[in-house]
Formats: structure tokens, sequence, C-alpha cells
């Protein structure tokens, strides 16, 4: 079951953040900020368990981005974190945004969902705020996914 994240799951949503990001795979959140963003996320429940987290975060008037997509391991490969990226779009399109982005070291994935890789260029919003905060910046070597939204 997907739906939008509540206060109780902050602790879930942190775990699954700090179990990926000392790989690199998602930038890391600090508490405050995930009380912060609460309302940006997702969570699948599984046994009333999350298992799965996925943000939407506005970041300009047009332009939203797909964030902190984490699948605990053993459920991966199993359509979880595809459902919760739709789920993402699905609210974009509610919101009125027209593109919606993310910077990923699965670009195939997003692929599937009918995003295309552009030039992070594209995206100067984004280079100018959380990219400041992340280790590799400015070497970033994620790449860019950009879907166009009806």
């Amino acid at each position: 079951m997907i739906r939008k994240a509540k206060l109780n799951d902050i602790k879930e949503i942190q775990r699954l953040i700090k179990l990926y990001a000392p790989r690199g795979g998602i930038l890391p959140r600090s508490l405050s900020e995930l009380y912060d963003h609460l309302r940006d996320f997702f969570v699948f429940i599984r046994d009333r368990q999350v298992v799965g987290i996925c943000a939407l975060h506005i970041c300009w008037e047009d332009l939203a981005e797909v964030r902190s997509l984490a699948v605990q391991e053993e459920d991966q490969n199993k359509g979880i974190g595809a459902k919760l990226v739709r789920a993402c779009l699905k609210e974009s399109k509610k919101l009125g945004v027209r593109r919606v982005f993310a910077l990923t070291y699965e670009p195939e994935f997003f692929e599937r969902l009918g995003f295309k890789k552009v030039d992070k260029a594209v995206l100067p919003h984004k280079i100018w705020t959380d990219c400041l905060k992340c280790v590799k910046f400015p070497d970033c070597d994620e790449i860019a996914v950009l879907k166009e939204l009806g």
C-alpha cells in the first residue's frame, strides 16, 4: 500500500535513507530535514512496516524532483520503486507541475517510466540547492533524467 508519510513514519524513513546514503545512492537527510519535508514523502507499507520511500520536492513553478527513492534490499525488483515514482508523478499532475526530474545512477529504471536523459545544465535551480551539500559537488557523476507531463 502506498500512502503519504505520517509523523510516525519518520524513523523508518530515516532508517532507509541511512542504509543507502553512505553508498552514495541518495543524499543523507537529517531528522530535522525529514520533519521539514514530511509532506514530500510517500511510503510503501507492507505488514505495517515501511519498506519503500520516495519524495516529490517542488523546486520551481514548473519543476519538481523525485528524490530519496529507496526500497529495502529484500523488497527490490518487485515494482515497489516504480509504484512510488508513479505516485509522485500523479501528485505532480494534480499540483500542475509540468516537468519532473531525478538525478540517478539508474537511468534505465526511470526511462522505463517515461523519463529521458538530459544534460544537468537544464536544471539550474537544482545545482544551487541540494547539490551544494553533496560530497561529489561539483564533480557529480549522476545522470539527470526528466519527464514532461501532459
